[in-house]
């Protein structure tokens, strides 16, 4: 099988992505989070497992995902001796005049479609969790 066809493009849960940021990354994880307005919730994460190598903004807007070009998969396999089994593509306005081109290899990759709240609640859902910086007014007052 041909490399780039086992690199296409993803295709998100139907909703209202506009509005992207980081929400998480350390070195065993990578998550994107989107919704049509960051400030108090999120409704999507792209979750990366073990990245090799991202390039994009931490915040950004209105992503087109599309399959990774060969001079891009070269790039990866070059970078990080082999080729990941993940590769992500995307164009996202950043603020700029000009879209900005993103890539993302990683060894595995998740889509997590849950509400997650961006603030402390009383009584949340259990269909809900919060975003991981999100501390309850106990909390704050231990480690503050």
């Amino acid at each position: 099988m041909d490399i780039e066809e086992t690199h296409a493009a993803i295709r998100l849960p139907e909703g209202n992505w506009w509005d992207w940021d980081v929400v998480a990354w350390d070195g065993g994880e990578f998550r994107l989070a989107a919704g049509h307005d960051l400030a108090y919730h999120h409704g999507l994460e792209l979750v990366f497992g073990d990245p090799f190598f991202v390039s994009c903004p931490s915040a950004f807007y209105d992503p087109t995902f599309r399959a990774p070009t060969a001079d891009e998969l070269l790039r990866v396999t070059r970078q990080v001796g082999e080729t990941p089994p993940v590769v992500i593509a995307f164009e996202a306005d950043a603020g700029g005049q000009e879209p900005i081109s993103c890539l993302i290899a990683a060894e595995r990759f998740d889509v997590v479609q849950e509400s997650v709240l961006r603030y402390w609640r009383e009584g949340a859902g259990s269909d809900q969790r919060f975003a991981p910086w999100v501390r309850s007014p106990d909390q704050q007052a231990v480690s503050g």
